[in-house]
This record gives C-alpha cells, sequence and structure tokens, in this order.
C-alpha cells in the first residue's frame, strides 16, 4: 500500500513575529484535522478523488481558511468563490467560479464533473445547476467573519487614501488572501487535486483567480502528477503552473521535485509571482515549494509518519 496525502491552506507573508501561539496552534489544528479526513479515506481502501474532497471540505467549514466559511469579502461586501477537482486516473475535471451561495464550493465542483457534460460553470448559472441537482443554496450571512470583515474594510481604507483604484489590484504579499487545496495518491494507484478559495479581499468586476483553470491551480494525471497551487492567481494563470510542472515530467523526464522548484522557485518568480503548492506524483513522492515568506502546509504517508508546517524556516 502506497498511498498519501498532501495539503496546503494559503500561502504568504506568514511569519513567527505576527503570530500569536494560540492562533499558531489554531491553524495547526486545522491542518491536522484535513489531513486526518483525507487520510481516512486513504487508509481504509478509499479514492484519491474522495480523500482530496474530504480535506478540501474540512477547510472549507473552518472559518480560519479563506474558502467556504471563512472567505473573503469583495469590493461590494459579497463573497464570490471558486473550486475545482481533477481525477488524474481519467483525467475529469469540474469547476465553478464566482459562486456566491454555495457553503463547499468543491463539492459542486465535483457535481459539475460527474452530472454535467461541462468542465467549468460560473455565478448564477453554476448555482441554477446546484440546486437542479439537489444542493441547497446557503445565505450571504453564512459566511460573515469579523477577521475576514474587518479585512475588507482596511483595504477600503488604503485604498481611499491613495485614491486610486490600482489598490485594489495590490498583489503584495501582506495582503496575500488565501486558498486551501490537496492532492493524493490512493492504493490503486490513481491520483487527484482539489482547490478552493475566496479570492482576493476587495476584488472587483467579477476577478476570477487560477483556482478552477484547469492546468494553472489545478492539475492531476496518474502519468505524472497532482497539484494544488496558492499564491497570486494571475501569475498562476500566465504560468499555467500546474501544467507545467506535469509536461516537464512528460517530455522533458524530469523528477517531480526538479520540475516543480524548476516552475515555482525560477519561472514564477521571473514573472514576479509569489505563492507555492503541495503535489504528488505516480509514485507517492511528496513536493511542497513555496516562493513566499510562509505557507500552510502538511503531509501524511502510508505509514503515519508525515508533517504540519506553517512558516518558510
Amino acid at each position: 500500500m502506497n498511498f498519501a496525502i498532501a495539503i496546503h491552506g494559503g500561502a504568504g507573508t506568514i511569519r513567527r513575529q505576527f503570530m500569536t501561539p494560540e492562533k499558531e496552534a489554531e491553524y495547526r489544528a486545522g491542518l491536522a484535522e484535513s489531513l486526518e479526513a483525507g487520510y481516512g479515506i486513504l487508509r481504509h481502501g478509499g479514492s484519491a478523488l474522495d480523500a482530496v474532497m474530504k480535506a478540501v471540505i474540512a477547510m472549507e467549514n473552518n472559518p480560519l481558511f479563506n474558502a467556504g466559511k471563512g472567505a473573503v469579502f469583495t469590493h461590494e461586501g459579497t463573497n464570490e468563490q471558486d473550486a475545482c477537482v481533477m481525477d488524474g486516473s481519467t483525467r475529469a475535471v469540474g469547476a465553478v467560479a464566482a459562486v456566491k451561495h454555495i457553503a463547499s464550493p468543491v463539492t459542486l465542483a465535483r457535481m459539475v464533473m460527474e452530472r454535467s457534460k461541462h468542465v467549468l460553470l460560473c455565478g448564477e448559472g453554476a448555482e441554477r445547476f446546484a440546486v437542479a441537482n439537489g444542493m441547497t443554496l446557503v445565505e450571504p450571512e453564512y459566511f460573515y467573519t469579523k477577521q475576514r470583515w474587518d479585512q475588507l474594510q482596511l483595504a477600503l481604507k488604503e485604498e481611499a487614501r491613495e485614491h486610486k483604484q490600482e489598490a485594489q489590484l495590490d498583489h503584495s504579499d501582506h495582503k496575500k488572501m488565501g486558498t486551501v487545496g490537496a492532492v493524493a495518491l490512493d492504493n490503486h494507484g490513481n491520483l487527484a487535486a482539489a482547490t478552493s478559495t475566496g479570492g482576493m479581499t476587495n476584488k472587483r468586476y467579477g476577478r476570477i483567480g487560477d483556482t478552477p483553470i484547469i492546468g494553472a491551480g489545478t492539475y492531476a494525471d496518474n502519468a505524472t502528477c497532482a497539484i494544488s497551487a496558492t499564491g497570486v492567481g494571475e501569475f498562476i494563470m500566465r504560468a499555467v503552473l500546474a501544467h507545467d510542472i506535469a509536461a516537464l515530467m512528460q517530455y522533458k523526464n524530469m523528477t517531480l521535485a526538479d520540475a516543480a522548484n524548476l516552475v515555482v522557485m525560477e519561472k514564477l518568480t521571473a514573472l514576479g509571482g509569489s505563492g507555492g503548492l503541495v503535489a504528488i506524483d505516480w509514485d507517492g513522492n511528496i513536493v511542497m515549494p513555496f516562493n513566499s515568506e510562509g505557507m500552510y502546509r502538511g503531509y501524511k504517508l502510508a505509514d503515519g509518519t508525515g508533517e504540519i508546517a506553517i512558516f518558510k524556516d
């Protein structure tokens, strides 16, 4: 049995001096809960697809993370979320973007994959599809957390003080918003990846990031690897980050570690982008590179060994 799982809860400027022991313990507990949810599926012979779903849903339900319950607010004070899931055994994909009334966007993404002929649905159309398939919509109040609301108010004040619209497109690390994701290999040799996000605080105009874009923020193929990325979506999309790593493995015979490090630490950086990813290959090797100050992350192997980490050092 050679199964394994890796997760992330977002990348950005994450430094010990800005993290209280209590808050760090909360984040570590949240990551551990997510890991155990996915690992439990794998340990009992379940599929990689089910494992990544369980892991991501656990973080969507945790207000600490920018997905589901803890999603950040747009400029208008709403919540617009994106998600994607991909099955490496078939390369089947489902994704949703800019949904406002879905408690678990990744669950809807899987529904798109399994119950429609489409890959990506967005906005009101995606929500009509959800209702047609038995999913209950939630009221906007479901997503409210004081921390996220305060982040929006601060962003609005900065925007007003600078008297320029460009403030809402600020990609500096300290304003990074976060994403959650998981990748897994099951004992049948199948890979899967899932990612979910609330996007950027103070975003406008229905902005959509890399998470639901197949080959950018999410990708899985049994022949190579499964990847879930986090970071500034505009740059991850320009790099076609996830697929680039898989292509380097397939066409250049690079290892997962070499390909991921090249793309994250060199190619993404050269574009001016920050972020990271978790990835696993067909042989169970796991990598978690990031070029930002930190990334909420963890992994667990079939023998029960693993790690949960937050900071760069």
